[in-house]
Parts: structure tokens; sequence; C-alpha cells
């Protein structure tokens, strides 16, 4: 007897479980989309090459047309449905709300996700392709515009909103910044 071609597979999406049966070869995208019913994440090119379906994993950024449904059982996935708490937006999606960030909204998304993922990676001091200084003392590079362009470069905008894009990466990553300041701050005091 051949073995199966399918699996009945869990995905933690936002902080849900969801159990599906799949086909092994049903792509990340596809379970969210048409079987889900998560369409937020956007469908592109289909060949991780715009970023338009760019959800996380683990926190970390992933282009989910080319990551199998399977694959990411067991993970934490983020979609832009998990990103806003209840009624109130994320700082970066109120950034990209109030400087203009997007213009179709097609790729806001993955954007979004991707955004989240960068001011991540930033604040760990992962270095980018632009970073001047990447010994690991150095500490994260300034989050200039340089740096958001080359992080953010995965994700194609059609509409050519880049500009309040990086705009919108760097209001949310000191919004970011002054919330960890703050809270570094409070754990201090309630520490004496």
């Amino acid at each position: 007897m051949p073995p199966s071609t399918s699996s009945a597979i869990t995905l933690n999406i936002n902080g849900e479980k969801y159990t599906l049966p799949v086909d092994h070869r049903t792509t990340l995208l596809d379970a969210l989309r048409e079987r889900l019913d998560l369409t937020g994440t956007k469908k592109g090119c289909d060949q991780g090459q715009c970023g338009a379906c760019t959800v996380l994993l683990d926190g970390r950024r992933a282009v989910s047309c080319l990551q199998l449904a399977v694959a990411a059982e067991g993970r934490e996935i983020t979609t832009i449905e998990g990103v806003a708490d209840g009624d109130e937006l994320h700082p970066v999606q109120q950034a990209f709300l109030d400087l203009d960030g997007y213009q179709c909204g097609y790729c806001t998304p993955g954007q979004i996700c991707s955004a989240l993922g960068v001011i991540q990676e930033h604040a760990a001091g992962w270095p980018s392709a632009v970073t001047d200084d990447v010994r690991p003392e150095a500490g994260p590079p300034p989050l200039t515009a340089d740096e958001i362009r080359e992080r953010m470069s995965g994700n194609l905008c059609r509409c050519g909103a880049y500009v309040s894009i990086v705009q919108a990466v760097a209001r949310a990553a000191e919004a970011e910044a002054e919330t960890a300041a703050d809270d570094a701050r409070t754990g201090t005091e309630a520490a004496i």
C-alpha cells in the first residue's frame, strides 16, 4: 500500500489552534487562505519574490507561499489578523495608517508582518547588508532609512509607497524602543 499523501495537522495561528486535513504539498499560504478563511495574508507571485504573503513563524519573517503547512505544525504562526490587540492597532499598523504606508493595500499585510520582524531583528542587533559595523559588541546599528530599505527589500509595493513605508517602519521602531525603555524603567523601579 503506498504511503498517504495527506495528514491531519494542528496549526497554532494567532494564539488559536486549528486542526485540519491537508495534502502534504499544501503551502501554508493556501492553508491559511483556502482552508481557514484567513484571507489577510495575500497571494502575490506565489514564488517567494514579492513578500505579499509574509507571516511570522515563531516571531521570524517567512514567505508563506514557500512554507509547507505540514512543516509549520508546532510553530507559532502570526498573520496580519493576529497583530492588533483587539480593537487597538499595533504601533506598526498605526504608523502605516498615519503615514500612508499603503496605497491599494494589497501588499500592506505582508509589509506590516515584515516590519514587525525587521524591528525585532534590529533590536536583537542583527546586521544587514548595509550595516557598517557588524561586530556583536557594536550593538544594533542606527535604524536609518538605508537600513530599513535594505531590511524591507523582500517586500514589493507595486504602487510605490516606499517613502511612506520607510517612514512608518522608523516611527514604529521608535515607538517600540520607547515602550521597551518604559518597561525596563518600570521593572527597575519595581525591583527597588
